[in-house]
């Protein structure tokens, strides 16, 4: 008897708890005022609404969802924003990327940490991940002998092995494109570095990952910001990253800066319905920084997390609307 009060007690406990949870929250939607001086009140009220939240509720009760989209060198913002996301305990439960958004998801799902890959950033270079040097490029040009990225997906097994899908600490998907029918091509089996690698190989530049008789190139062609694959993977929330270049701000500086742009401009149209999906958009600020830069990593890494912090509010907010609208048609359907 002593056990089964003591049980009714702390059920009573939990009760409470969310009664309180949902009176502050609706305190919070009705005196909340974005422009009063006094906005600390409301970030105040929200961090104590949120930590209560988690205090009470399984870490899985809303899956936040992340798309990562393409964008050369500037995707390693991509790192920042995982990494705010990490400080801020946002639960992320989905990734889904395309070129380097692929990269750097795969890493995070297969569990490598953003600590890690800035310190990837700082040895990485594009011969790590291709072949890319003045002579393959002499050869490109004499010889029409293209590239090849079979160095990334060397690269990516150092760190995550050859882990399949079905063993990633959260669920992931990318995206490349079938370069025969032009079809998009969703990986969500079999090796995750080879699915990464095919997703990031630019196309003319490097030749196609050959993959199920299939010639496999870049996914921004096709879905640059895979927002649909985020919501496939059980998302309750959607947050779309988008690092693609400002058009005015580019300079044609490289054959393959020249080449991801046109992959960008191709897909612009689609992303804008990509980028409708979604109910968070984070662009983070990176000004001249081009798809080439990867000796400006710590800048774009801290674009992501600037950008990424000033999106955290809004998407605990949703978390918690999530929330209490479960709650109240749980309620509704009790009653």
């Amino acid at each position: 008897m002593k056990t089964a009060s003591c049980v009714m007690r702390s059920a009573q406990r939990v009760r409470l708890s969310i009664v309180a949870l949902l009176i502050a929250h609706c305190a919070l939607r009705v005196f909340a005022n974005p422009a009063s001086p006094v906005a600390n009140e409301d970030a105040f009220l929200m961090d104590v609404l949120w930590n209560r939240y988690r205090a009470l509720l399984p870490k899985d009760d809303i899956k936040v969802g992340i798309a990562l989209g393409g964008g050369g060198a500037r995707g390693l913002a991509h790192i920042g924003v995982l990494k705010a996301f990490d400080e801020e305990d946002v639960p992320v439960r989905a990734i889904a990327g395309t070129s380097v958004g692929a990269l750097i998801g795969s890493l995070y799902a297969a569990g490598i940490t953003t600590s890690q890959m800035e310190q990837m950033t700082q040895e990485i270079g594009w011969s790590s991940l291709t072949n890319y040097s003045r002579l393959s490029l002499f050869r490109l040009v004499v010889t029409q002998q293209q590239l090849s990225t079979k160095n990334m997906e060397t690269y990516l097994r150092k760190y995550i092995g050859d882990t399949n899908f079905n063993e990633l600490k959260i669920p992931f998907a990318c995206v490349s494109t079938d370069m025969q029918t032009g079809e998009r091509v969703v990986f969500r089996d079999g090796s995750v570095a080879l699915a990464a690698r095919a997703s990031a190989t630019i196309p003319g530049l490097f030749e196609p990952v050959e993959f199920r008789h299939r010639y496999l190139v870049d996914g921004g062609l096709v879905s640059n910001i895979p927002t649909d694959l985020v919501v496939l993977l059980g998302a309750d929330i959607v947050v779309a990253v988008d690092v693609t270049t400002v058009l005015e701000h580019f300079q044609p500086k490289s054959i393959m800066s020249v080449l991801n742009q046109a992959i960008y401009i191709q897909s612009e149209r689609l992303a804008q319905e990509e980028l409708g999906r979604a109910n968070v958009i984070i662009r983070p600020r990176m000004g001249d920084i081009m798809m080439t830069d990867l000796s400006r990593s710590d800048e774009s890494i801290n674009a992501g997390i600037l950008a990424a912090r000033q999106a955290v509010p809004e998407i605990k907010r949703l978390i918690l609307d999530k929330r209490f609208e479960h709650l109240r048609i749980n309620q509704k359907v009790r009653s």
